[in-house]
């Protein structure tokens, strides 16, 4: 019997015991964390499946795992002879999940379906409970973690310390944090809030960990009050310096598992708790009047200060000088054979990090060749990493942390001969990028609104892509910011000046080859008229796009203008910190085309 499946039946008799119908296992943890710690990756133990996003349901004669088009190819292979079904999420005739065990369970008696509450958000279980009263008058439970009895050897929660951010990077301090922030609460008419995610605590009180692997958070509560705050944390990560400093700032500390109490014993008239990030076991052991809204500071910080903006445009700086190296070497290495996906990410990661104030990469490479460039995200393996021929597409999406900010950039490379298709399929995939660039709108606009821009021209080929368009980048923060993106799907959060997004748009054909080209871009005034503030993009990602794979016909007089505009930009800032062999390499990617 594979791990899988003997997880699966130790998790039935488990089941059994308790008398439960079903179990969901999401993607996330106390926090809602798009990438957790390994001590929640519950649906990867239960499963298989390792990508970031998924929920595994798994009733006492089936099991079905949801996930999105980044993962389709993955979750296959993965998923293959575990006894899970794969549901295609935005694919017609994919059921929901209450509908799907509506279904498998419509021959049960009152049968009763168990989640954990506390690694499922207050509003996704309410919806649940709604849901599946709907689908027969299924109950929930959520009082339950069965990872505890059925995990062995389950790694625990992090103890690594936590580091102070220095002001000189963060550009303010926590005292004017935590009076905006109190200061936006009583706009709310709210006293107080109890502050969940991983990045708003790190960024409110300018420190740092490295809980969740490439993303520098620690595991901790933060419940401010309209006098005090109090972070909730293993004090085994406070260093003495830390302690000291958070004295120094007001803040008190208490043990983690101690924030159900210190909710309970809350003694403002009202609290502010944002039902997508409170988990729901917390979110209930609230006796006091509950303001429900999102969270202030995931606004707050997505709205860079003048200090994060000059860190952003160093940190691309010494990104850039590392992937000019690494690409200039690239083809040549690839010709003299022996390169794979793995060797080529290895020789990525060694140049950046010998950039001042790295700390790490940003995310898992995807360094996809040919085929495996169509898995969206896709991540090289021992078992999966495959030799990289002088032909065909290279897609390789990668990004670091340094201290002065977060790094997040995709190129497709041409390694050699490619077929008219590719450059089809790369000229397109060009075309939306820079259509998003030279895009000018009012402040405010949603970037569903702005969406479209990247997609038309491959729409009129009846070809789509099913991920975002572009998401928001943390300060030396997570990769992922938001709630602002460039999405199909309607999502008001404003653009605003001081943001900062991807420009990624893609297009992948399954078991041929992937094509997805971002930088990064900050969002910046245009020009005020009668009608308002309008923005534009400025770019902050200093990396030559491949020219090699263009159909120039295809591009008009005003894409072709930006691109060497770029390139010139590019070769300007980047030039003297080459080498006089990389500066050739840097001045022949980027001439006008």
């Amino acid at each position: 019997m594979n791990d899988v499946k003997q997880r699966l039946s130790d998790l039935r008799e488990l089941m059994k015991h308790e008398h439960l119908a079903a179990f969901i296992f999401p993607s996330t943890d106390p926090h809602q964390g798009e990438y957790v710690p390994d001590h929640w990756k519950g649906r990867e133990f239960i499963s298989g499946f390792n990508g970031s996003a998924g929920t595994a349901v798994v009733t006492m004669n089936a099991a079905a795992l949801w996930t999105d088009s980044r993962y389709f190819l993955a979750a296959e292979e993965q998923l293959a002879g575990t006894g899970y079904e794969l549901m295609k999420l935005k694919i017609e005739g994919t059921p929901t999940i209450a509908e799907w065990l509506g279904q498998q369970l419509k021959e049960e008696k009152s049968p009763e379906v168990g989640i954990d509450g506390m690694v499922n958000s207050a509003s996704d279980v309410k919806a649940l409970i709604s849901d599946l009263r709907q689908e027969g008058g299924i109950t929930v439970r959520t009082n339950l973690d069965p990872l505890a009895q059925i995990w062995q050897q389950r790694p625990p929660i992090p103890t690594d310390p936590v580091e102070l951010y220095s002001l000189e990077y963060a550009g303010e301090s926590t005292r004017e944090k935590l009076a905006r922030i109190r200061k936006t609460l009583r706009e709310r008419h709210a006293d107080g809030m109890l502050m969940s995610a991983l990045d708003d605590i790190a960024w409110t009180l300018n420190l740092r960990g490295t809980d969740v692997h490439c993303n520098p958070v620690f595991v901790s509560y933060l419940l401010i009050s309209s006098q005090d705050a109090t972070l909730y944390i293993n004090k085994e990560k406070l260093t003495p310096e830390v302690a000291d400093y958070l004295k120094t700032k007001g803040i008190k500390t208490d043990d983690y598992e101690k924030v159900g109490e210190g909710l309970k014993n809350y003694f403002e008239y009202n609290i502010l708790l944002d039902p997508n990030e409170v988990n729901y076991t917390l979110y209930k052991m609230v006796s006091r009047e509950v303001v429900e809204e999102e969270s202030p500071v995931k606004r707050m910080k997505t709205v860079k200060n003048t200090t994060e903006i000059k860190g952003f445009h160093r940190a691309m700086l010494k990104d850039g000088i590392a992937l000019v190296k690494f690409l200039a070497w690239l083809k040549p290495a690839v010709e003299a054979g022996g390169q794979t996906e793995i060797s080529i990410d290895r020789k990525l990661t060694e140049l950046r990090a010998e950039q001042p104030l790295f700390r790490g990469i940003s995310f898992d490479t995807i360094a996809g060749y040919q085929a495996h460039g169509a898995i969206v995200h896709y991540e090289a393996t021992p078992e999966t990493d495959i030799p990289i021929k002088p032909e065909g597409f290279l897609l390789l999406d990668s990004g670091a942390q340094y201290l002065d900010g977060t790094t997040d950039v995709t190129r497709t490379i041409a390694l050699g001969p490619i077929t008219e298709e590719q450059k089809k399929i790369y000229t397109l995939v060009l075309k939306g990028h820079i259509q998003i660039e030279l895009c000018k709108f009012p402040s405010g606009a949603s970037g569903t609104q702005i969406d479209i821009l990247a997609r038309e021209a491959m729409w009129r080929e009846g070809l789509n892509y099913l991920h975002g368009t572009g998401h928001g980048v943390g300060t030396y923060l997570n990769v992922h910011e938001g709630p602002h993106q460039f999405r199909m799907e309607w999502k008001p959060a404003p653009l605003v000046a001081g943001m900062t997004i991807t420009d990624e748009p893609g297009i992948y054909l399954a078991g041929k080859f992937g094509v997805r080209i971002e930088n990064t871009l900050l969002i910046k005034p245009y020009m005020k008229t009668e009608f308002g503030q309008f923005l534009q993009f400025e770019s902050l990602t200093l990396c030559p796009i491949d020219t090699t794979p263009i159909v120039v016909d295809m591009l008009s007089a005003e894409e072709r203008q930006w691109l060497n505009d770029y390139h010139q930009m590019v070769c300007d800032r980047l030039l003297p910190h080459l080498t006089p062999t990389e500066q050739r390499w840097l001045r022949d990617a980027t001439k006008p085309i």
